[in-house]
């Protein structure tokens, strides 16, 4: 029942055109292409959800990589902040396989549930409020599917933010003053455990803000917690 539902609604937000800025700049991407993937086929779509349906983890990353996602059709798969993201579910024990290139290879989560705030590749990385808050909604019926879900795991202060803001939406009460983002920040929203993780960006990892240990004990907090 809630595989099905889930389906349902990913398919939904892969026909979703509300944003025309996202829609024309995902859509440019995927005709210009980056050099180095020329002869493959990009996605050019919103970038649906994608794990356990009996998750009881979900992973909240901000947007879809424009040569990441946006190419391959799975949040994460085909950029470097998932060959950090992966290899992490991978030795906690939430993962098959260490390393994603593409939507078909193999991949499969236990446990775990990965989506991202927003579903377009956005310019410069960064979407817009206006476009934030359209998208928002998809990640409230998402959970709402996701029964079994106990923890949201944020990557960054742009999904923490998206967290807590889908709360509200779902008419859950927000503690005040709202909990500040911060690396190992851990907060209960709604009966949910929200978890603070810095973004496995290039600039995170290349200059050591965040170590595999880092990410790590982070995402078995999460599967601890989901467990209890």
């Amino acid at each position: 029942m809630a595989a099905a539902a889930l389906a349902e609604l990913e398919r939904e937000i892969v026909g979703c055109r509300r944003c025309p800025r996202l829609v024309a700049w995902r859509e440019e991407v995927a005709q210009t292409k980056r050099a180095s993937f020329a002869d493959e086929e990009y996605w050019g779509r919103p970038i649906p959800g994608f794990g356990d349906p009996r998750a009881t983890v979900v992973v909240l990353g901000l947007a879809p990589a424009a040569h990441g996602g946006n190419r391959t059709g799975r949040v994460f798969t085909g950029d470097r902040s998932g060959d950090w993201l992966f290899a992490s579910l991978y030795r906690v024990g939430m993962a098959n396989q260490p390393v994603s290139r593409s939507i078909d290879d193999g991949l499969k989560l236990t446990g775990c549930w990965v989506c991202a705030a927003v579903r377009c590749a956005p310019p410069a990385n960064k979407p817009t409020p206006t476009e934030r808050d359209t998208c928002l909604p998809y990640f409230v019926r998402e959970l709402e599917r996701l029964r079994r879900a106990r923890v949201i795991v944020c990557l960054g202060g742009f999904a923490w933010d998206a967290a807590l803001r889908a709360a509200t939406l779902a008419g859950e009460t927000v503690p005040r003053p709202r909990a500040r983002f911060g690396h190992g920040a851990e907060i209960e929203v709604g009966g949910r455990v929200l978890l603070g993780c810095y973004h496995p960006s290039q600039q995170n990892t290349f200059t050591g803000r965040l170590t595999e240990p880092m990410i790590d004990d982070v995402l078995a907090r999460a599967r601890e917690l989901g467990r209890r």
